[in-house]
């Protein structure tokens, strides 16, 4: 309506039909109408909520009709394709990591199956309370994680270390602890003996033997019930695996 008068008022002062003040008005009164018009427009701006980045929305807090406030929690925005993951190491560890080390990420949602990751950025200072070192890694692919999920970590330092691995068949649990069974020749025969190992991570079907057992010595993968300590045995080499 402000825009139509002053339309008409300004045809009108320009055939001198009205005086100048009346086209005044009409002028101030539609600069008024603007600003309110803009006005409201920046108060429903404020009303929507955008959100800040692309995500996957979770479940909504709150209803139609509900009155919420400024910082009233409606939902939770998490942006899937970029997940960090925040961890602690103890500090003694602080010289052997670096920006770059890859990580393997293990989790029970997936079991078996192998996450991997990069680390980014190593806090300043150490956790006085806890004496450990906050660690941020940046996952590779992270398809099928979800935020909050609890993992475990294995940083690989980048140092190869040498070991004796063995088939995981050729390890046998007791109650001494684990077991392999060791060929060695005795008197022209060859015979199995017992012997305790301690076990390391396994990966691939093969299992690190950190203690208990010499690279190069032969050992049962199979058939270990049958197996008694000074049993003879004979290796058949047409047996194909």
């Amino acid at each position: 309506m402000a825009r139509l008068l002053y339309k008409r008022d300004a045809s009108l002062v320009k055939k001198k039909s009205i005086p100048q003040s009346q086209y005044d008005r009409s002028q101030a009164n539609l600069d008024s109408a603007i600003a309110q018009l803009a006005e409201t427009e920046a108060r429903l701006a404020n009303k929507r909520i955008v959100a800040p980045f692309k995500g996957t929305v979770g479940i909504i807090q709150v209803k139609v009709g509900d009155y919420i406030e400024s910082g009233t929690p409606i939902t939770t925005l998490q942006d899937l394709g970029e997940l960090e993951i925040d961890f602690a190491v103890p500090a003694r560890h602080f010289p052997q990591l670096r920006k770059g080390l890859s990580i393997a990420v293990y989790t029970a949602a997936f079991p078996g199956r192998e996450f991997r990751a990069t680390l980014r950025a190593l806090d300043a200072r150490v956790d006085a309370n806890t004496r450990n070192l906050m660690l941020r890694a940046t996952m590779d692919d992270s398809d099928g994680l979800l935020p909050g999920m609890f993992a475990r970590l294995i940083v690989d330092l980048g140092n190869p270390i040498t070991m004796v691995a063995v088939p995981e068949t050729a390890v046998s649990y007791s109650l001494h602890g684990n077991i392999i069974y060791v060929i060695q020749e005795s008197d022209g025969e060859l015979q199995v003996q017992p012997r305790v190992v301690q076990t390391g991570d396994s990966r691939g079907g093969k299992i690190a033997i950190i203690d208990g057992l010499h690279g190069g010595e032969r050992v049962v993968t199979a058939g270990q019930n049958k197996l008694r300590r000074g049993a003879r045995v004979v290796i058949d080499e047409s047996v194909k695996f």
